[in-house]
């Protein structure tokens, strides 16, 4: 019977579970939100525990979806999920298995005893580290962080955050001292109840992003958790993407336990889905936040000013790495229009409006809700909207946010064509925001590149999916997978006489924040 894999896409906003075939198709996916928490300016958390419970109920929806087509069809009448699942009665079968891809860098700290979190994970966009980073910077910590961990010290990763629960939750030391406190990224805490705590363990990709991780050994570094004051006991084993990492039965909603396997974080997972195999490979991933990550090879080369060296992934007994760079806000400024301003009832209304002008009017919008991330690293800016006049409508206004997304992504293209030889052929581009056509078009057009589009829109679940297909023998290669990457389309950058003066109306923006 050919395999079924279930994706848990874990990110800021909501957790999916999404299953996929051994062609790398999507037969169903289901989504559940969770709570965002901003308890003072700057800090943002989550509910470690609802996000686990949102991912069994994600499994939970989804197999009572399956089980609803497999009655509503006879074998044989239907196509797609209807049919997979009229053949195999329902999801619970034994060649059914679990992957994880994961927000990467959001800090979770429980107590291996009782089971629950001490306090709310410390999310990646949170910035109450910035006076520790400035502190470690100030003391000419820098180097040496960025040589061992390929990372610059920054807020973004997730050594403040579980340093900060430490020192400031009540008991938190003591507990510590005494051997009981877990750490982990949010797959490990996943991976740690999914098992009823018998496996405590994460992968390359997310203990690359945490600033503890030493990329060249392949092991926690005693020096880097010294600097931050966390014990080694505390740090879960890590192991490559493409492994089995335990059996669970979802809380039961399996019969009989299943295998966890393919594990590795978001933009990791959108880079191997996006098929990004080769050396000069690079994607662009549109969520939340950004990344933007180009596979450089074998060896962890010291990153341009600006970016940063991560593990790319994990296969076959290889470890390839990626320069990259992360920007805070693209899709959470739409959301942030859509839900907060409310100027839009939706993120997809954009488009429509924002085309309705000939230009952004003169108006620039810089999100740096949670600081500004590559390449200015600057946890400390704030938002600001430049250029407004009596003049400026709504329709200026959210062009200005499509196209501040733009901007964004090509201040760390450039780098990276200058870092890689010259401009790149083409970016593979994925997550939500590649469907607005406006953003594509305008996107391609700063870079002068051509985007790509695939048939999978969730590129890092079909990341994990393809990670877990290597550790279950399913795909014996990377050529043997790679045929399976379905292009969609592909935007053609258009002459446009008046992009360099737009981009630099941005820089001038930028300018004005940065010190």
């Amino acid at each position: 019977m050919e395999q079924r894999f279930i994706a848990i896409d874990q990110s800021t906003s909501s957790t999916k579970a999404l299953l996929f075939d051994e062609q790398c198709k999507v037969l169903a996916r289901t989504n559940v939100d969770h709570k965002q928490y901003y308890p003072q300016t700057g800090w943002v958390e989550h509910d470690a525990e609802e996000i686990y419970q949102n991912m069994i109920e994600a499994i939970r929806i989804l197999s009572e979806e399956l089980k609803v087509k497999s009655e509503e069809f006879p074998t044989g009448q239907v196509t797609g999920a209807g049919s997979m699942a009229a053949a195999n009665s329902s999801l619970f079968t034994l060649h059914s298995s679990l992957c994880l891809t994961n927000q990467r860098e959001t800090a979770v700290v429980w107590n291996k005893t009782t089971g629950k979190p001490i306090a709310h994970a410390v999310v990646w966009q949170d910035t109450r580290g910035a006076e520790l980073c400035r502190q470690l910077r100030a003391q000419g910590k820098g180097p040496m962080v960025m040589q061992k961990s390929g990372l610059l010290i920054d807020p973004n990763f997730s050594a403040t955050g579980v340093k900060w629960l430490l020192d400031n939750i009540e008991g938190a030391r003591e507990a510590c001292s005494r051997g009981e406190l877990l750490m982990g990224t949010i797959e490990t805490w996943l991976i740690w109840k999914l098992t009823g705590g018998k496996v405590h363990a994460t992968d390359y990709t997310n203990a690359s992003r945490t600033m503890l991780f030493n990329i060249h050994t392949l092991d926690w570094d005693d020096d880097l958790l010294r600097l931050f004051d966390i014990p080694r006991s505390m740090m879960p084993e890590v192991k490559p993407c493409d492994c089995v990492y335990g059996e669970t039965t979802c809380e039961g909603l399996f019969p009989t336990p299943i295998q966890i396997a393919g594990v590795l974080g978001d933009s990791h997972g959108a880079l191997v889905g996006q098929m990004c195999f080769e050396p000069g490979s690079g994607k662009v991933t549109y969520g939340t936040g950004s990344s933007v990550m180009v596979n450089i090879g074998e060896e962890p080369k010291a990153a341009p000013e600006g970016l940063v060296t991560s593990v790319g992934f994990s296969a076959f007994g290889k470890t390839y790495y990626g320069f990259e760079g992360n920007i805070y806000s693209t899709g959470a400024t739409l959301k942030w229009i859509a839900d907060q301003l409310q100027l839009v009832g939706h993120p997809s209304e954009m488009e429509a409006q924002a085309t309705s002008v000939e230009d952004n009017g003169g108006v620039y919008i810089v999100p740096a809700f949670s600081g500004l991330g590559a390449p200015w690293w600057q946890s400390e800016v704030k938002g600001a909207v430049f250029g407004l006049t009596f003049a400026t409508t709504k329709a200026h206004f959210l062009r200005a946010a499509l196209e501040s997304i733009a901007y964004q992504i090509k201040d760390l293209i450039d780098v990276m064509a200058r870092a890689t030889g010259g401009r790149l052929k083409e970016i593979a581009a994925d997550g939500g925001p590649t469907k607005n056509k406006f953003l594509m078009q305008f996107q391609a057009d700063m870079l002068d590149t051509p985007v790509v589009c695939t048939e999978v829109d969730d590129a890092s679940a079909l990341g994990a999916v393809i990670m877990n297909g290597f550790a279950r023998g399913v795909w014996s290669s990377f050529d043997e997978v790679a045929p399976l990457r379905k292009v969609t389309q592909v935007i053609q950058p258009q002459p446009n006489k008046q992009k360099n003066n737009l981009y630099q109306g941005w820089r001038n923006a930028v300018n004005q924040l940065i010190k």
